[in-house]
């Protein structure tokens, strides 16, 4: 293949000094997505990216094939208020989920649709909060590109507004209190209170009264001593406490602040856990007579759950009611406490090596009285149960080859089985999947999740490659269409579970965090090595993965070590790292990666930095950068920069493209753009690995919910 003719993009000669370090950034005039040349420069690389996608052999084919093994249905466990389930559905052909509300006899109604709302698809229902008593839903649905989001508020019985909207609520939380009349959420300041540029979140906790304007709210939390703070909300069933959770960005420790509802308007809250002091996340949750129970790291890195028998009860007072279990760090657990229940019951989640387990425990002391049925070796998500009182619980459970289904756990029966009101259709191909060890370069020993057709094959396969490795975030092994295709085609998909994540609890985090991120990235090219090493795949059929994060991680392996690779697709990433934190939501991710105003950790920073690591005259991969116009989280600048800049650099002839999506944002995009996306990149990755689904591909079957 010839070399390419990339858009002209100029290269300024700008160095900057920080601390003494010269930083180089050629390419800084391309942040300004306003500007005609920059507007000029992304559509010529508009152009380029469909003329390329035209010569590629199988899209099509990657396209009826995405579209075939895409799941439809209700994919999450309902909320449960009295003999109401909400149930957000999303059918075959629908860009958006609809949220349905479920009675006991098992009539199904819509209560909200995006597409009446935006017959575009570009306005999703975004989350949804039922009144304790069921009679009233506050419902937030947001447009893609566009950083506001506004709850309303329904009459569940008629489906009618009765109030709202409130505004500037973007990933907000809500809590409601007892009657239906009142509830607590969280909104960002007015832009005009802000000044020019400032995109911290700026937001408060505020108390609003059914049918009174938004403008009357009172702020009862949040100041400007927190600029990046995200709070969360919890009331107890009586009404009489309000808990709130404050983090600075998705940093690694909370705060946790409690009061006694006197005044609804005006609450005391004191501080019962400082997260800075003891170095830990807890996750606080009211049990009845007031006490507090907490899920937590503290002291136990791969989680425990306590009890603090009065809310202002320090750490030395909590007393573990939970163990932690070093080898099986805990994902959630639910109080179900209905009174047809011989007493109140703690359900535990936990996951070792990925693999999901569900334990029943005495609440009063902890004590195990039995290890649930799992559907099978895959994930168990999303534990939720009846508010305020019940003893049924509701999961989601998913695996390589099944679509998430809806689970539910009758305690007093003791059975577990799907739930008949909420069912997920789809096809997927014969998968075998298992998990594996690889060491890294240091002796640490890293997870690969392997997912493979079920037909035994010898000799290397056309590889995909995933991987993550930021914020704690565990890999599992998750059902993902994209994958499902891919191995439906006749490859390998993997997922390398590196430091930097959650899948061996708080000290993976920690591992692969700040000034260790860079073991993070060796960790990825160590477990890429190790399938060519045991034969698995080749340099020439390797292609790598990631998103946002883990499009950070992916294009940094591939600049470490480019031989190691045929193809790398970054979705929405970070590329550089001396200037995220002016883009996005990078200015609260300092804790995770660290700040460049500091002369240590741009020291850090500039250690992976992609961007500043491109180098010319080497022969990178193929690289596919796909990313929104508008990208609210990372920002868009580090597409078009790192694009340029590895066009200039490679001394290859693989293309280096950038695929832009206007009208969407970071994620959440309407669903045939997701699957447009999804048949892009795979049809790139198969482009450059060899794999092709007209000639390999196995046949699909009828996913099913598994009786346990």
């Amino acid at each position: 293949m010839a070399r390419f003719l990339y858009p002209a993009a100029r290269r300024s000669d700008l160095v900057e000094n920080l601390f003494g370090i010269p930083v180089s950034d050629p390419y800084r005039w391309l942040e300004n997505g306003d500007d005609a040349c920059v507007r000029d420069w992304a559509a010529a690389q508009d152009r380029l990216f469909l003329a390329c996608r035209e010569q590629w052999r199988d899209r099509d084919s990657w396209a009826s094939l995405m579209d075939q093994v895409s799941s439809f249905g209700v994919s999450e466990p309902p909320i449960v208020r009295g003999s109401l389930m909400f149930l957000a559905e999303q059918l075959r052909g629908d860009e958006q989920r609809r949220l349905l509300v479920v009675d006991g006899k098992g009539g199904r109604r819509v209560l909200v649709d995006p597409a009446d709302v935006d017959p575009s698809g570009h306005t999703g229902l975004y989350a949804w909060w039922p009144s304790r008593e069921g009679e009233r839903v506050a419902v937030q649905m947001e447009v893609a590109e566009r950083p506001g989001s506004d709850i309303i508020v329904l009459d569940v019985r008629s489906g009618e507004v009765v109030d709202g909207p409130l505004p500037r609520a973007r990933n907000t939380s809500l809590a409601w209190l007892p009657g239906g009349d009142a509830f607590y959420y969280v909104s960002r300041v007015p832009d005009e209170e802000l000044a020019p540029g400032d995109l911290r979140l700026h937001r408060r906790v505020r108390l609003h009264r059914i049918g009174t304007p938004w403008q009357d709210d009172a702020v009862v939390f949040g100041g400007e001593d927190a600029p990046d703070h995200y709070y969360g909300l919890t009331v107890s069933t009586d009404g009489r406490h309000l808990a709130v959770t404050a983090t600075a960005g998705p940093a690694a420790q909370n705060d946790v602040y409690v009061a006694e509802l006197a005044d609804l308007a005006a609450p005391r809250l004191v501080k019962v856990v400082d997260g800075q002091a003891i170095g830990a996340r807890v996750l606080p949750r009211f049990l009845p007579g007031g006490a507090l129970l907490l899920v937590t790291d503290y002291e136990a890195p791969c989680g425990r759950v306590c009890v603090a028998d009065r809310p202002d009860h320090g750490p030395d007072a909590w007393r573990t009611l939970i163990a932690e279990d070093p080898e099986a760090p805990l994902d959630e657990c639910v109080v179900l406490d209905g009174p047809a229940l011989a007493r109140p019951l703690l359900l535990v989640a936990r996951a070792r090596h990925g693999i999901s387990a569900l334990t029943l425990h005495d609440l009063a002391d902890g004590r195990q009285l039995a290890r649930l049925p799992v559907p099978g070796a895959g994930v168990v998500s999303s534990l939720r149960t009846s508010v305020p009182h019940g003893h049924r619980a509701w999961f989601t459970y998913c695996d390589a080859t099944t679509p998430p289904v809806v689970y539910r756990h009758d305690a007093v029966r003791g059975v577990t089985e799907p739930e008949t009101g909420a069912a997920t259709a789809g096809r997927t191909p014969g998968i075998r999947s298992r998990d594996v060890r690889c060491r890294a370069a240091d002796g640490t020993e890293i997870t690969l999740f392997l997912f493979t057709p079920e037909e035994e094959h010898q000799g290397p396969r056309p590889t995909l490659l995933y991987g993550y490795g930021s914020f704690g975030m565990p890999m599992r092994p998750w059902f993902f269409p994209l994958a499902a295709a891919w191995v439906g085609a006749g490859g390998t998909y993997a997922v390398a579970c590196v430091r930097g994540g959650g899948e061996e609890g708080r000290r993976w985090h920690d591992a692969g965090r700040g000034p260790h991120k860079h073991r993070a990235i060796s960790d990825f090219n160590d477990a890429a090595a190790w399938l060519v090493e045991t034969g698995m795949t080749t340099p020439g059929q390797l292609a790598i993965y990631g998103q946002s994060a883990g499009g950070l991680l992916v294009t940094a392996a591939a600049v470490r070590r480019p031989d190691l690779y045929a193809a790398v697709v970054a979705e929405g990433p970070l590329c550089d790292m001396v200037r995220y934190e002016r883009w996005g939501l990078g200015c609260t991710w300092t804790d995770e990666f660290g700040s460049a105003a500091r002369p240590e950790q741009l020291e850090w920073l500039l250690a992976y930095s992609p961007y500043h690591h491109v180098r010319p005259g080497v022969r990178y991969p193929a690289f596919l950068f796909t990313g929104a116009v508008t990208d609210l989280q990372t920002g868009e600048a580090h597409v078009t920069k790192m694009c340029a800049a590895l066009q200039h650099a490679t001394g290859g002839d693989r293309p280096i493209l950038m695929r832009r999506e206007p009208d969407t944002a970071h994620a959440a995009a309407p669903a045939s753009k997701e699957r447009a996306l999804s048949a892009d990149i795979l049809a790139f990755a198969a482009e450059h690995t060899g794999l092709s689904p007209e000639r390999t591909a196995t046949p699909l079957r009828e996913a099913a919910a598994e009786p346990l």
